[in-house]
């Protein structure tokens, strides 16, 4: 079959339509290029039709672009043309893109992880962790390692997924479920970790832009989806167990090709060195000092810098939460010297620097992202026509009676459709946000439960599209071990594990409203409206 005839095959279908439309999509720094052209536009008729919103508001302290009178506040949608926002736009250029919380988030974190990765601690972790996996217990193994290793960004598609096929041949199991088992909890539990991450300050940076639109004084909590991702973790690793043992594997037959030379030398490359046990030894101790000196400050008697001893309750913890990026960026960068000096990676301070130089290289295409980006939430802000939307939406939703859980349930399909066509969650969540997260609050839904229903709708239909960034790589490591396998086979392969998570992140998120579960320290599923704002 030609390739011609291969790529006619493949567009056929349901997933022909999606792999078709997704195809037309720009870049997402495009798509944010021709939202700003829209939003002036849409700004331009808004003014001219007078949109507005009121609330009631005791506060002393009016929020921008708004105005107070008689204890109403009222948000007036503001013409993107006139000369005021014109002057805003380019005289605040600089200061709009700088002053973008995602952005510092990201460099932060990104020193340090980067010398985690280029030092190799990243990839000997992911390696250790499936190195002597029994048999039986290969499959949750893997699962447990593929949604940790999300704290180590590429580096979990590029050497877990083939490993685990290595692996599972190595014992005679079919390599391709291996791949699946590895593919699922990689990409389709996007979601789920047993600590926070990078991802987590990062769409909170946005949940936190957005957040301010109805509570000017709201702050992030990085730890406020620790619980739920916790609880996909648990809920996902026996899934993928028993869809890849009982499903897929079978479904795919028995194994009989040989352990040959080339499968011994791959196996080879997984194992670790000595120096490489040393450095992991050593690594895991700086974590643990690090860890310590920051419970240290939360704990000792008469210093505690990371408690706010004059706030009540929760709030208490508010500068150990702000803290937590500082914290992964130290954590990163310590345990990944002392790996790179026990192997020889790093050998002075300069190879460190440089390991950070080449981190932020790899961010250009998301600097350039982020200007755009920047711009856009900025200017929906000065433009009125998000807090119009989230109070005069909310007004209606709740005139209808819809439950908490459908409303999030709908944010959850919403987002698993776009994930179809847009591969991006950061690209996504910057625009939704904007809407849903000050909708939903006014609704008495908190920034938290909202986060956690978009990036669960996120995750699962990774694994459903052959628009995903790393689909084509998945591909190649199938069609080693077996040339026939093309994109509907891949794509196949992963349905059964696509749908049921769909099936449990629909119900976890129903739960947790329902039974008003604690998404993380200090952060709940409702929310109430600060003093100075009713409804």
């Amino acid at each position: 079959m030609t390739a011609e005839t291969h790529r006619l095959a493949r567009q056929r279908g349901l997933l022909g339509v999606v792999e078709r439309v997704g195809n037309y999509l720009p870049d997402p720094t495009m798509i944010f290029i021709y939202l700003i052209a829209a939003l002036m536009l849409l700004s331009t008729l808004a003014a001219a039709l007078e949109w507005s919103a009121s609330i009631p508001f005791r506060g002393g302290s009016v929020p921008p672009n708004a105005d107070l009178a008689n204890g109403v506040l009222t948000y007036r949608a503001q013409n993107l043309f006139s000369e005021q926002n014109i002057a805003r736009l380019f005289s605040e250029m600089p200061r709009t893109y700088t002053s973008f919380v995602p952005l510092g988030v990201v460099l932060t974190i990104m020193l340090g992880a980067s010398v985690a990765e280029r030092s190799g601690l990243f990839f000997a972790l992911i390696r250790g962790s499936l190195r002597n996996a029994s048999r039986r217990y290969m499959t949750p193994i893997i699962a447990f390692v593929g949604m940790v290793s999300h704290h180590a960004a590429d580096a979990a598609y590029v050497v877990l997924i083939p490993l685990a096929a290595v692996l599972f041949a190595s014992v005679g199991r079919h390599p391709l479920a291996g791949i699946a088992a590895a593919l699922a909890a990689v990409s389709g539990g996007y979601a789920g970790n047993i600590f926070p991450g990078q991802l987590d300050v990062v769409l909170f940076g946005f949940t936190q832009e957005a957040a301010r639109i109805v509570e000017p004084s709201w702050k992030m909590n990085p730890l406020g989806n620790w619980f739920l991702i916790l609880g996909i973790v648990i809920l996902f690793t026996p899934i993928i167990w028993f869809i890849t043992d009982r499903v897929v594997e079978p479904r795919l037959g028995v194994w009989e090709a040989e352990v040959d030379d080339t499968l011994r030398e791959d196996l080879e490359k997984g194992a670790l060195t000595d120096a490489e046990r040393r450095g992991l030894r050593q690594a895991g101790l700086v974590g643990l000092v690090v860890i310590a000196a920051f419970a240290a400050l939360c704990l000792w008697p008469g210093y505690t810098p990371f408690i706010d001893e004059a706030a009540p309750g929760p709030q208490r913890l508010q500068p150990l939460y702000g803290s937590i990026i500082a914290a992964l960026f130290i954590l990163f960068l310590a345990s990944g010297a002392m790996f790179g000096h026990a192997v020889g990676t790093v050998k002075t301070s300069a190879d460190i620097i440089d390991m950070m130089r080449e981190g932020v290289r790899t961010l250009a295409p998301y600097l350039v992202f982020v200007f755009f980006a920047a711009h856009f939430v900025a200017m929906f802000n000065w433009s009125g026509i998000g807090p119009i939307i989230a109070i005069n939406g909310a007004v209606s939703l709740e005139g209808l009676g819809i439950p908490a859980s459908l409303l999030l349930v709908c944010v959850l399909l919403l987002s698993s459709f776009l994930d179809l066509f847009i591969g991006s969650s950061t690209a996504k969540w910057s625009v939704l946000s904007s809407v849903v997260v000050p909708m939903f609050m006014m609704l008495g839904i908190s920034p938290e439960m909202t986060t956690a229903a978009y990036r669960m709708g996120d995750s699962y239909t990774n694994i459903m599209t052959p628009l995903m960034s790393y689909f084509p790589l998945v591909l190649v490591f199938c069609q080693r071990w077996d040339k026939s396998v093309g994109v509907g086979s891949l794509l196949a392969l992963m349905l059964p594990y696509a749908l049921s998570f769909m099936v449990v992140g629909i119900g976890m998120t129903v739960g947790w409203v329902i039974f008003d579960l604690p998404l993380g320290p200090g952060a709940k599923v409702f929310y109430e409206l600060a003093a100075h704002v009713c409804r």
